[in-house]
């Protein structure tokens, strides 16, 4: 099993930035891919980013390229997504996820979830 919490999250004007950041305990070596998701009111939850466990490789939604970036510390077993030029409809709850079973950047091959953080930008 593996456990995932997330950190960062909160209030925001657009244009400013956030860092949130995902810690992963547990069986850690099985991990394949990380990834951070969000989830808007009446929307369905869709991949921001993710991360190649091992190589580093990274995925991001059109959505976010330029303005999101994402990092990860093995030693730390930590994931990171740094969100710079936030916009209003960047607001939802962003779930940071994991995958022991596939490199993937599809979220129905994730089977690790975190409890989510609300971010929300303010116009």
């Amino acid at each position: 099993q593996v456990q995932l919490v997330e950190s960062g999250g909160g209030l925001v004007q657009a244009g400013g930035s956030l860092r949130l950041s995902c810690a992963a305990s547990g069986r850690t070596f099985s991990l394949y891919v990380m990834g951070w998701f969000r989830q808007a009111p009446g929307k369905e939850r869709e991949i921001v980013a993710g991360i190649d466990w091992s190589g580093g490789r990274t995925y991001y939604a059109d959505s976010v390229k330029g303005r999101f970036t994402i990092s990860r510390d093995i030693a730390k077993n930590t994931v990171y997504l740094e969100m710079n030029s936030l916009k209003p409809e960047d607001t939802a709850v962003y779930y940071c996820a994991a995958s022991s079973r596939v490199r993937s950047f599809i979220k129905r091959d994730y089977n690790y979830w975190g409890q989510g953080t609300q971010v929300t930008v303010s116009s």
